[in-house]
Formats: C-alpha cells, structure tokens, sequence
C-alpha cells in the first residue's frame, strides 16, 4: 500500500516520518527535544486543521516531559476526558464547557507514558455517532477524502493521526469509537480489555461499562508501546499482564473467519473483499483460518439501541449535575434527543435488557472462541459513507437504519469487554482504507498484538 491521503501534514521537519517509538528514542539519544517535536506537530497541525476541523480545543502552554516510555511524543487527549485546564466539551451544544479543574483518572495514566499534550479533538455529541458530525457545526473530515466521514467518535484524532499531523492519538471505544475511525481512515486502533486502563469516574458507575480509553496510531508498535507504557503506571487487575510486545510469536493460530454480522446487516462487496484477502494473507503465513457463524440473540441490536438510549438519557437527565448548571437537553442534538425518546418508551425493559446484553455477549463469544485463539472479520459492515448520510439532521428513524447497517460488528465486544484490534485491510477502488478486525478472548492483547506485527510486516499499510 502506497497511497497518501489527500490532506498529508508530512514535513521536513523534527517528526520527519518516524512513528511515536522512533520519536522518543531519539528524544532519548538527545537527537531533538520534546520541545521541537511540539512545535513541528503545531506547525503540521496548524497546515491541516483548516481543512479536517478536527481540534476541539488548543493548550496555550504545553508541558513538555522529559520521563517516560514515550517521552516528548507529541499528542492531543479526546475531548470527552478531562484535562486540567481545558474545557471539555463532549461535541454537544448543550452547555458551555469550562476549563476542567482537575485530570481525569485516565489522563493521569495517559500522561505517565511521558507524551506531551497540544489540545483536544473532537467527537460527534456525547460520542454517541459513528461519524463526527454535528447538527450546526462543520464536521470533522477524513483525510483520505474531506467529502468522506473519519468515522466516530474518536474521529478528530483518528483525522489528526492519519494526516501525518500527530504519530497518535487519544481514542476512546463504546460501541467502536476506536475501531471504527481507524477502519474509516487507515490506522491501526485497540480497543482494550475492560479494566485494562483506568476506568473513568462515569464507568464505573454504569450497570455495563462498555467504554474503554485507548490510543490511534499509525503502527502497530505505536499501540503496542502505549500499551505496555500504561501498564507500567497500573497494571490491569485480574487479567495476565500484556507486556511490551514487540513483534509476531512463532505460534501459529487458528482463526475464526467471519463475514458476515449475526444482525443481519449486508457486508458490501469491497469489504468482504478485504476480510478474505486478509484470510488469505494468515494461511500463507501458517495460520488456519476456517469459517465460523457468530450466534446472537436477535434481540441483541435492539437491546444495544436501548442501553445507547439510556446514557443518552442520563446525560439529558443528568446534565446540569454532570456538565453544567446551565445544560440545556433541548439542545441535544436530534441523535441524542430520538435516543432519549426511546429509552423512555423502554425505560420498565431496563432489567430485562442489561440480562439479556450480558448473557448474549457472553455466550456469542465463548462460541465464537471456541477452541480458536481470534476471530477475523469486518469492522464495518461497509466502506467509509460521505458525511451527511450519517449527520445528527438525518431523521432518527432513518439514522438508526443506517448506523446498524454500518456498524454491525464493533459493539459486541464492549458489551463482552474482551479486545479487539482494527487494522488496515486495504483500500477501495477509489483509494479509501478499508479494515479488518481481529478479536480475542478476555485479557488476550498480546495476541492481537503479536498477529497484527505479523500482517503489518507482511503488507506493509505505510505510505
């Protein structure tokens, strides 16, 4: 793969085309310093944005770090997390944000790596779209093509990232807010096992904490690092710990091949072309892959729907306690408002549904797993839309029809909490990246980790 996007932020400058690892070795060799990689990021950053509308927020003084696995590496924080001194706006105009007075828990884990922060970026309302649009405001645009969607929510990193701006980003993942804007603009995206980072303050205190804080990056050893640089500041309880990997295992798998979602939304053609040249690619490499059908219970989409509607209705409810004393739920926008419309028809089921999520997710996959090591397939049930066909102004009925026919693979591992890793799976005949997603068992990073070394340096996916 050689293609460049159309908006390419690359420079003869101190970030030269190296990835986050690259960065801070030479920041440790004493080659350049932190405060030289910030100021090319901004500069690179300042060539672009005009462009992909992806910074939420800029900080006028960064702290430039000089400790850590990943020291001097330029970066931004997504704008739904806490950073001490920004305002954290959530992508909704519901409120006014005011600078937050303290870090989020997962900001002080992000920060122990050493990275040196710029700003925020931008996600659709409350992160509750696949694509980051608003109902008044521009949106965030891909790279690769600005008419197209970066995916959502994390799409204002995954914008800056992809564009050469940044060599990674904060992301975040509830229903495939890392995953998706990775597949939709060719990086590679982690969701993690829930518990792996610190969960945040809100999580902890749902029935079913289905997001978890990651990175984008452009190379799996990026991910791979940030990875381990986190679990030196805390390890996560309960599960075997990851450790830095640094390339593929001599073990060789078997995967589970899927091409096809359980909800019954279509894979299109270019997609489903991806997944299996992907398939092809690990039997070369001694992998057995072999076809497995994923067994949901039907109900699961519709139960998925109703718990996205109840936080969207806790943010509605709860939004002059959580955000401001100003909040204004009217101003939500009309994604958030037919959400909250529909948990409150729903509201008796809330029982009935969190049984159900947990019980389907958890038996769909042990058999999916089921004496296999991953599972292979679509993150996406269809290539990257133009912005506007996923807009927060499309009617509701209408956006939910389209959203489940698109992201019909991503969900089922936050409602499990087991980790999943979108790569990039090629490219569409008109030049947009197309993923691939990789899915393991509980506290089984290492694996994806080890696996997507191995298909990076068997196709190599940089320009």
């Amino acid at each position: 793969m050689s293609a460049l996007p159309q908006v390419y932020a690359a420079a003869d400058d101190a970030l030269g085309a190296h990835d986050a690892v690259a960065l801070a070795a030479l920041v440790r060799r004493g080659e350049v310093s932190a405060a030289e990689l910030a100021e090319a990021a901004l500069r690179r950053v300042e060539r672009v944005d005009g462009e992909l509308d992806a910074v939420a927020a800029r900080l006028p003084h960064p702290a430039l770090q000089d400790t850590g696995p990943l020291a001097g590496v330029p970066t931004y924080v997504k704008d739904n997390t806490d950073y001490r001194g920004l305002p954290t706006g959530h992508g909704s105009a519901a409120f006014t944000a005011r600078p937050a007075r303290r870090h989020a828990p997962f900001t002080r884990q992000f920060l122990s790596t050493g990275m040196t922060v710029l700003g925020k970026t931008r996600l659709p309302e409350f992160g509750f779209n696949a694509s980051t649009e608003y109902a008044e405001e521009p949106p965030v645009r891909n790279p690769w093509d600005p008419t197209r969607s970066p995916g959502g929510s994390s799409g204002g990193s995954a914008a800056l990232v992809a564009s050469g701006a940044v060599p990674l980003a904060h992301a975040n993942d509830g229903g495939g807010s890392i995953r998706i804007p990775a597949a939709c603009c060719g990086l590679v995206g982690l969701k993690p096992t829930r518990g792996r980072m610190v969960p945040s303050e809100q999580g902890r205190r749902l029935p079913i904490d289905v997001v978890c804080d990651g990175v984008l990056t452009r190379t799996v050893r990026d991910t791979a690092a940030f990875l381990a640089a986190a679990e030196e500041y805390r390890a996560g309880p309960g599960m075997p710990a990851v450790g830095l990997v640094e390339g593929p295992a001599k073990q060789r798998l078997r995967i589970g091949l899927v091409l096809d979602s359980p909800t019954g939304a279509v894979t299109d053609d270019e997609t489903r072309a991806a997944v299996t040249a992907t398939a092809e690619q690990l039997e070369k490499l001694g992998h057995t892959v072999e076809p497995v059908r994923l067994e949901l219970d039907p109900r699961f989409e519709a139960d998925f729907l109703t718990y996205w509607g109840m936080l969207a209705f806790l943010c509605g409810a709860g939004g002059r306690l959580a955000f401001d004393r100003h909040f204004d739920a009217r101003r939500m926008d009309g994604l958030s408002q037919g959400l909250r419309a529909r948990y409150r028809r729903r509201l008796a089921t809330t029982p009935a549904v969190l049984r159900r999520l947990r019980r389907a997710a958890r038996e769909c996959t042990a058999r999916s797993l089921a004496g296999r090591d991953l599972v292979l397939s679509p993150v996406l049930a269809h290539t990257t839309p133009l912005l506007g066909r996923l807009s927060p102004n499309v009617p509701y009925d209408e956006l939910v029809r389209r959203l489940t026919a698109y992201v019909a693979f991503t969900p089922l591992a936050n409602v499990a909490g087991t980790p999943a890793l979108s790569l990039p799976g090629g490219f569409t005949r008109t030049g947009l990246p197309v993923g691939v997603m990789l899915s393991a068992a509980h506290g089984d990073e290492r694996t994806l980790l080890e696996t997507g070394f191995e298909l990076e340096a068997a196709r190599p996916w940089l320009p």
